[in-house]
């Protein structure tokens, strides 16, 4: 892996398997969620797409959207059971309706033996009357409740760093939890998109950076020294009067 002199590839005067690249880290995790723990209530949970998937920490993400989800909603009693009954869960496709733009809510629970969360976000994409595809990325809720700029739709870095010498992490900064009830500032009633959550963590080593502090020797020039860790939710899709929700 890193330590396997091969005569592919030049690092800092020495050769390794041409194979570590910067796009590639540790195994990734897929979940569910499901009414219990059997193989029918998670076969069921991934036929209707309730699903999520993190890089590795066992985060945990919650993902709905609805039309009467009132700003109160965040902190009352039973908010998963009513968000249930009110809404649609990831994976759902969410019709238009006459009165007004849906809210979406994210919960967000980091996994205790990893790094804090950083931050939630939100990414949308769309497709214009021209067929042209588009994408952004929204901040909704941010370690130390940092404001999100209304232009940038970004939150300020939370000062979260690694020491390199023995990849620990800061720990002062970052959220057991982050949550937020968020409503598209740039919503458009007619035009058909998607939406899905995403959590960051704190930055950590990466795996090629663990190897290197294990073995005794400087990480790879060539490789990333951090990572962030993440989990995303699967899409809900927004469908205009007239849209069918039919797959492309």
């Amino acid at each position: 892996r890193f330590t396997a002199p091969q005569m592919r590839k030049e690092v800092d005067g020495k050769t390794y398997v041409h194979a570590a690249t910067p796009t590639h880290s540790a195994s990734g995790l897929a979940a569910v969620w499901a009414e219990e723990n059997t193989r029918e209530a998670i076969y069921q949970a991934f036929r209707r797409k309730e699903t999520f998937a993190t890089t590795g920490p066992r985060i945990r993400l919650r993902f709905f959207a609805g039309y009467d989800f009132e700003d109160e909603l965040l902190d009352a009693p039973g908010v998963v059971a009513r968000a249930y009954q009110t809404g649609v869960t990831m994976g759902s496709a969410l019709p238009a309706r006459l009165d007004g733009a849906p809210g979406f809510l994210l919960w967000a629970l980091g996994d205790p033996q990893s790094a804090p969360l950083q931050r939630l976000q939100i990414v949308k994409g769309w497709v214009d009357s021209k067929g042209e595809t588009f994408e952004s990325v929204y901040d909704v809720a941010c370690s130390g409740g940092a404001p999100v700029d209304p232009a940038s739709h970004r939150g300020p870095d939370n000062g979260a760093r690694v020491d390199l010498s023995d990849c620990s992490i800061s720990p002062d900064a970052g959220e057991a939890q982050l949550r937020a009830l968020w409503r598209d500032p740039d919503f458009d009633p007619g035009q058909r998109a998607f939406y899905y959550a995403r959590v960051l963590e704190n930055p950590t080593c990466r795996w090629s950076t663990w190897d290197a502090l294990r073995s005794g020797v400087a990480p790879r020039s060539d490789l990333p020294k951090t990572i962030q860790e993440r989990a995303w939710s699967s899409p809900i899709q927004y469908l205009p009067n007239g849209s069918t929700g039919e797959s492309r």
